[in-house]
């Protein structure tokens, strides 16, 4: 990212007061990497989570080697479940200006100027006062923590290598990353995520105020073994990614998060780089501990912290003061056992609220006759856990573990009708899988064109000298789109295909077919050199207008957000009239936005769509068989009332351009302790 820091912050005598400096410490790379880990899943307890004293020394040791570095910090903690715990500003708000974008001209000036691309704060006029630096650094940290678990540690740097239009990034003619679109997931307008708890930790999973960060400088945290947070820090003031895989490149931000986590740090043999994904090594940090400039072992107590810097209030996030985390796993913590209650036989998770009772147990659905009953809504979760339960995960070790996921059925209106997990599923899958299964079940019904058709604008930002001005782009515009790429009049308005996320993901694409570059782009996507992972296209132009109006918001320039994601209207400007038009959203439909990346089938009653299943966490083939094979078990458990969508239907009978869209495609030899092949032909 040979960008990356273009606008780094010169110092002043403000961090002599920490002291630092000198030659770099080698000496402190055991306790930076923790050997090993014998914790397969189960470690997780009532002693294992941050404390105060915890949050306060990885502050400290953030700050010190900033200090070194001389550089001004904004460096954010959060628990396992997303509670932010403290975020600390080195000198003024003023000193931390941040753009958005992912490629820069010889100023430090955004390229593109679509979506999020070139938004910063602060600006000059109407938002003068206002920053993103807390937010983005609360953004990495919860990407930390929700990309990781017992059995893989990832890092802001491994979702840049996954996220983007090739994988790896830079390889001509590569398909496009595993989880393409995961970056507009965990939105503060998801109806799914809780309320954010500003005096104490609370109940999760909270929300990543920008999404999930593909800015290196977010690393996860453990305690004996298990995920216990994360942390994230942005210094260099670009929030951005790493296109650039060949390259290592020693960043502000990722080295100073780097000494934030010493002692915190994952165990060597779970984190992204022991592990691979479709052949491919992935990248965990540019790091070593010979990088850094300070001895994270000797860093100055936090009480000594007095005058360089300051704990921040963040509206919606943190109230300026430093908390413990949560207990995973623990009465409080939003995420519990189920104990056998529901799901007997089953190391079975489940969503809870403060009085620690489910939040999703099996419900029937509520869209008319043909609705799911709470007994085939539960036969679903229950067949989808049975199949986790023998899938071999991808991206999890030691190897021969099972897959650990989040499932989520939903009907056709969207209403959420059960979610249960895995014991040490990454947190991310949660808000994931329920956009999986909304997807599906949208894009499969009769009204998604006509639902599309009434949304409101989306509407851009751009930042000049001159101001901010508001570009509305009409969201109608991408069925018609659609409808001539896939030579239909009617598709998306009559309801005869059946989507799997699959599917629309590769419709989602810049390239169709994924990765052939050259080739044009998929109706629901920016055409390449125009599409950014901060502008994918239909998928973040649902979202903008709530993603924008909570960062007006935590400004307090906006009121308080709504849940729900699309549908949120923002008309006319300047940037006040903005604020004071914004809507509440349309429906549950889409609530927690879209997802472009496999894992998700629609329900059929017959030939009547009657809801779907999304699945997300260890793998997006596994993701796609647990779903798949999920539902089949189940409609062979309840004599075939309900199940997959009949063959004829399925969005794998289309060729679109020449090119035949996919429905589901799971691994080839996919159980434990089996050798069966193929496990999804047939049905």
């Amino acid at each position: 990212m040979a960008m990356k820091g273009w606008c780094a912050i010169c110092v002043s005598a403000l961090l002599a007061a920490c002291g630092g400096g000198g030659a770099a410490i080698s000496s402190v790379g055991a306790s930076v990497a923790p050997a090993g880990s014998d914790c397969t899943g189960g470690c997780a307890n009532a002693s294992t989570y941050l404390t105060v004293a915890d949050v306060q020394t990885i502050v400290s040791q953030g700050v010190a080697e900033a200090t070194a570095q001389n550089a001004l910090a904004t460096i954010a903690v959060v628990d396992r479940v997303g509670n932010v715990l403290a975020v600390y500003r080195m000198g003024a708000a003023a000193s931390h200006p941040v753009i958005i974008g992912s490629e820069f001209d010889a100023s430090g000036n955004a390229i593109l100027h679509s979506g999020l691309e070139g938004i910063k704060l602060p600006s000059p006029g109407l938002l003068a006062g206002a920053n993103i630096d807390h937010l983005a650094a609360i953004s990495k940290a919860v990407t930390g923590a929700y990309l990781s678990s017992e059995g893989n540690a990832f890092s802001t740097r491994t979702a840049s290598q996954i996220v983007q239009e090739h994988f790896n990034p830079g390889t001509a003619n590569a398909p496009s990353g595993p989880l393409f679109g995961v970056q507009f997931s965990q939105l503060a307008c998801s109806d799914f995520l809780m309320p954010a708890g500003m005096t104490a930790a609370t109940p999760g999973p909270q929300s990543a105020p920008l999404g999930l960060a593909a800015d290196p400088g977010g690393f996860p945290l453990y305690k004996g073994g298990t995920v216990v947070g994360g942390v994230g820090v942005i210094a260099d003031g670009v929030y951005s990614l790493d296109k650039n895989i060949d390259d290592i490149v020693v960043g502000t931000d990722e080295v100073i998060a780097f000494a934030a986590a010493y002692n915190y740090a994952a165990p060597v043999d779970r984190r992204a780089d022991e592990i691979t994904a479709g052949g491919v090594t992935l990248r965990f940090s540019d790091v070593s501990a010979s990088d850094l400039l300070s001895d994270p072992a000797s860093a100055p107590s936090y009480t000594s912290l007095s005058g360089v810097g300051a704990l921040v209030p963040v509206p919606g996030y943190a109230d300026g003061m430093v908390h413990a985390g949560t207990a995973f796993g623990q009465p409080g913590s939003g995420i519990i056992p189920d104990g056998g209650a529901s799901f007997p036989g089953f190391n079975a998770y489940v969503f809870a609220d403060s009085h620690n009772v489910p939040r999703y147990p099996a419900i029937a659905g509520t869209d008319g006759a043909s609705a799911l009953t709470q007994a085939e809504v539960h036969q679903v979760l229950e067949s989808a856990l049975s199949v986790a339960g023998q899938a071999r995960a991808q991206i999890r070790l030691p190897v021969g573990m099972t897959a650990s996921v989040t499932i989520s059925v939903v009907d056709t209106n969207g209403a959420i009708l059960g979610m249960v997990r895995t014991q040490d599923a990454p947190v991310f899958g949660a808000d994931v899988s329920l956009q999986k299964a909304r997807t599906a079940a949208f894009f499969s019904s009769s009204g998604a064109g006509a639902y599309l058709q009434a949304l409101p604008d989306a509407n851009y930002l751009t930042f000049s000298p001159a101001g901010i001005t508001l570009n509305p782009v009409s969201l109608a515009q991408y069925l018609p789109a659609a409808q001539t790429f896939l030579a239909s009049p009617s598709a998306f308005t009559d309801g005869n295909i059946a989507y799997s996320d699959r599917a629309i993901g590769d419709l989602s694409r810049p390239f169709f077919p994924d990765g052939i570059d050259g080739a044009p782009n998929g109706p629901f996507s920016k055409p390449a050199g125009q599409w950014s992972i901060f502008s994918t296209g239909l998928q973040l132009d649902l979202a903008i207008n709530a993603i924008v109006q909570n960062v007006l918001f935590v400004n307090g320039a906006a009121p308080a957000p709504l849940p729900g994601c699309a549908g949120v209207a923002a008309m006319g400007a300047p940037v006040p009239s903005f604020a004071q038009t914004l809507s509440a959203p349309a429906s549950a439909r889409l609530a927690n936005g879209l997802q472009i990346f496999p894992g998700s089938v629609p329900i059929y009653r017959g030939a009547t769509l009657v809801g779907a299943v999304g699945v997300s966490g260890d793998g997006v083939g596994q993701d796609d068989m647990v779903a798949f094979l999920g539902l089949e078990r189940a409609s062979l458990a309840l004599n075939g009332s309900i199940g997959e969508a009949p063959p004829a239907r399925r969005a794998d009978t289309l060729t679109p351009q020449g090119t035949r869209l996919v429905y589901v495609q799971c691994p080839q030899s996919p159980f434990v302790n089996s050798d069966q092949e193929n496990v999804c032909a047939g049905f």
